[in-house]
């Protein structure tokens, strides 16, 4: 059958109508989609990479050698990495891999610029093309606007970038006339770019920021260097209130569910202020329960095609910083007359969800809604009156359980009830849930992280999370149902390559995965991991493996969370794909009214209902296409701006000894996570202890060749803070001690302050050590003989 199976797949990926699809898709044209014939299929598949006969292109699409490679030229993304070399990333996701710029052939091009390249070689490795090229055009330039730190160099004047994505000097002439004294951090405007001579940058100072660590220097530096978005423009904020001012509630109230006499709560982390989500729960005549999720209506005070709507859509998303919130919608909205506050009318839209005996819905009904939320939540506040805990935190002082209304308390507890039902329902299917924990920075007034503690782990997280997605998932339902173009939470399956070096990765960390990776097997090898040493590094590696989530109208499931579809309903004040979901739910609204009779709720006629003025499938990818992009600058803003207030936190622990554990081993040295934090220090193989190093890829370890030393991934170790440079984002470490595998170490952040050495004298070598690494630039000199690096691992 594989023979047979082979020679289908060959056949049909040479026809002329096949256009490259990623392996799913494939699956699905051959129709080889149910479980037994897919995986004889990625088995067939695989079979034949493994012969070059098939390879796998851009984005892991399948095509044979040489296919789609017809065009010498092309046009994508620059990446450029600081050691000189670069890569293309094409437009076309099916027209080849990422193509490879030596040093010295990009022409001049930056990070995130869009280029025209030429390639120049072609060929493949382990089942895969390989392509290498040169730049031949810029096409558009990504960013003019820098944030660094100006130096001084005699009479020349430049500024030293920050970050990573461009490191050359940008010399500024003007600084000299500006009275500005070196070391002070500004922003600086490209006025010429490099190019293919090497001439050096130049740049005009346009704001000065202030100096490191002063209040908000570290937040505009990084709201500049990811261009997001400022302060909202007059007619937005005019039409804000324009919204507010004509708001009738009681007017409103007459066309709506009026549920303002139903129990129903908001849980909410303790410093929100925008409140988008509530929740009810009662048991029906027959039994069973009926889940309520009251979602925030944004939609009645943001018109599509106005002002506010179209500010909205540029936003794309709301950006949280540690103190500190960029929002999607002018705060007198977001903070105001759309937050379901407590004890105060709002409007809604609302997910009514009956579920049987083994948690599993069985109706749905959705409604417009006016609500009063009986209690404003906190997390930890509501576990512990789950919990029947002695003290309730609160802000206001601890509180008991009595001083709760009694029916919020039963409330919290049906809430709780059922949501362990439906975690225990989603895990049965396949979901996955990663154990990647963060921290929460305490920062004091100035801005500044006094203290970093573990994150909370409240199951009333998990609680939120769970009917959340129910309810996201029961739109999506009632959508497709409709056949009816939508903004889809899209998470394609893992593409074969990716799932192979996740493999690889998994057995050189000393694990196995069988042969078949499926959802359940990520499961098993993830429940295996949990508590140990590597388990940062191995649940990493499964991220990474997967392919990143995205907003498309494409009929794609959501692959972590074993849903066929998925869609996001629960959050508009804050994301604009839930706002185009709302406006749906309106148009639904409308035509079900006018139905003849009226749809049964939740009946079959439901599918019937057809709805006018919708977008369309263009439109929808395009809006899908930006708010994806603009979901991961958020997200790249708020990681980097949290690792710059690590670093300045851990400059002034040059010297201080912490708890480690290798989460990756490259050809340049090894990655240690300091655990009590949770940041990544790099130690480099000359700077580590007094040894010659062999790396080997294959077992996932290095060997001192003269002390036989053996480090490999989710080794503990103890390490102390060598060297810190906010500016680059680098923190290097070196290891004071060696404590192997037998002494596990947690996975979480509750490892306490940095421990102090035993003996005093060895603190104060650190201290001596890293000082003298920062003033000679490395320890003492070690070596590496290189036996294989790792392959270069996509990112989801």
């Amino acid at each position: 059958m594989s023979e047979s199976l082979q020679h289908r797949i060959l056949s049909h990926v040479k026809s002329e109508r096949y256009r490259p699809q990623r392996p799913r898709h494939l699956a699905r044209e051959l129709n080889l989609t149910d479980d037994e014939n897919y995986h004889a299929f990625r088995d067939a598949l695989r079979e034949l990479m493994d012969q070059g006969r098939v390879v796998l292109g851009a984005r892991g699409a399948i095509m044979v050698p040489g296919q789609g490679t017809a065009r010498d030229q092309f046009v994508g993304t620059y990446r450029h990495n600081r050691r000189g070399f670069g890569f293309v990333v094409p437009t076309d996701p099916t027209s080849h891999e990422d193509l490879y710029i030596p040093q010295g052939e990009n022409a001049g091009a930056m990070t995130g610029d869009t280029v025209r390249a030429k390639i120049t070689s072609r060929g493949q490795r382990d089942g895969k093309a390989i392509y290498s090229g040169r730049i031949v055009e810029i096409v558009q330039r990504s960013q003019k606007r820098f944030v660094g730190t100006l130096a001084r160099n005699g009479q020349r004047w430049s500024v030293l970038p920050d970050g990573n994505a461009f490191t050359d000097p940008i010399q500024t002439p003007d600084a000299a006339s500006r009275h500005i004294r070196p070391g002070t951090k500004v922003v600086v405007e490209l006025t010429s770019y490099p190019d293919e001579l090497g001439s050096a940058v130049q740049g005009v100072i346009t704001e000065v920021l202030g100096k490191a660590g002063e209040k908000d220097v570290d937040l505009r530096t990084v709201i500049i260097q990811h261009n997001l978005p400022d302060a909202f423009p007059e007619p937005v904020l005019a039409q804000a209130r324009q919204a507010i001012d004509t708001f009738d509630p009681q007017e409103e109230r007459k066309r709506r569910v009026d549920l303002s006499n139903e129990v129903i709560c908001t849980i909410d982390p303790a410093d929100a202020k925008d409140y988008d989500d509530a929740i009810s729960l009662r048991q029906l005549d027959s039994g069973l329960w009926e889940l309520g999720v009251h979602i925030a209506d944004v939609s009645y005070f943001v018109p599509t095609g106005t002002a506010l709507d179209e500010e909205a859509m540029q936003r794309g998303n709301s950006v949280y910083f540690p103190g500190f919130v960029i929002p999607m919608l002018p705060e007198i909205l977001s903070n105001g007359v759309c937050s379901l506050q407590e004890g105060v009318h709002r409007l809604c839209k609302s997910a009514f969800i009956t579920y049987n005996e083994d948690a599993r819905p069985i109706s749905s009904r959705f409604e417009n809604t006016v609500i009063q939320s009986r209690k404003r939540l906190r997390y930890e506040e509501a576990q512990a009156i789950i919990d029947r805990a002695p003290v309730v935190p609160h802000p206001e002082g601890p509180k008991s359980i009595d001083e709760y209304p009694p029916e919020v308390v039963q409330l919290l507890d049906n809430m709780n009830q059922l949501a362990r039902r439906l975690q225990k329902r989603r895990i049965a299917q396949g979901q996955i849930v990663l154990d990647l924990p963060t921290v929460d920075l305490k920062l004091d007034e100035e801005g500044k992280v006094v203290d970093a503690v573990p994150e909370d782990e409240s199951f009333t997280h998990t609680l939120i999370e769970m009917f959340m997605v129910e309810a996201n998932e029961a739109v999506a339902r009632l959508l497709d149902s409709m056949d009816v173009p939508f903004l889809r939470r899209t998470h394609p399956e893992p593409e074969l390559n990716d799932s192979e070096r996740l493999r690889a990765f998994v057995q050189v960390s000393g694990f196995k995965l069988p042969k078949t990776l499926d959802r359940h097997a990520l499961q098993a090898l993830l429940a295996t991991v949990r508590g140990k040493p590597e388990s940062y590094a191995i649940n990493l590696a499964v991220l990474k493996s997967l392919t990143r989530a995205e907003y498309s109208p494409e009929v794609v499931g959501h692959y972590a969370l074993a849903s066929e579809h998925y869609c996001h309903f629960t959050s508009p004040i804050r994301r604009y794909a839930d706002l185009t979901i709302h406006r749906l739910l309106d148009r639904y609204f409308e035509a079900r009214d006018r139905a003849p009779g009226k749809a049964r709720k939740g009946g079959r006629r439901e599918a019937r209902i057809a709805l006018g003025d919708v977008p369309t499938h263009h439109d929808l990818v395009e809006v899908g296409r930006h708010i994806s992009f603009t979901e991961r600058r958020a997200d790249d803003a708020e990681k980097e701006l949290r690792q710059i207030k690590l670093l300045e936190l851990l400059g002034k622990h040059i010297g201080d000894e912490y708890t480690g554990v290798v989460t990756s081993i490259t050809n340049f040295g090894i990655f240690i996570q300091i655990q009590q934090y949770l940041i990544e220090g790099l130690i480099r193989y000359e700077n580590l202890l007094d040894d010659w190093w062999d790396v080997d890829d294959r077992a996932g370890v290095i060997r001192g060749q003269r002390s036989g030393q053996r480090i490999g991934i989710g080794d503990v170790c103890k390490v102390y803070i060598v060297r810190v440079d906010a500016a680059r984002r680098e923190l290097d470490l070196a290891i004071s001690e060696l404590l192997g595998r037998a002494r596990r170490a947690t996975t979480g952040a509750a490892t306490a302050a940095p421990e102090k050495p035993a003996n005093p004298k060895r603190g104060k070598k650190h201290e001596k050590h890293a000082q003298s690494h920062q003033q000679r630039g490395g320890s003492k000199r070690g070596g590496i003989k290189k036996q294989r690096s790792f392959r270069r691992r996509g990112k989801r």
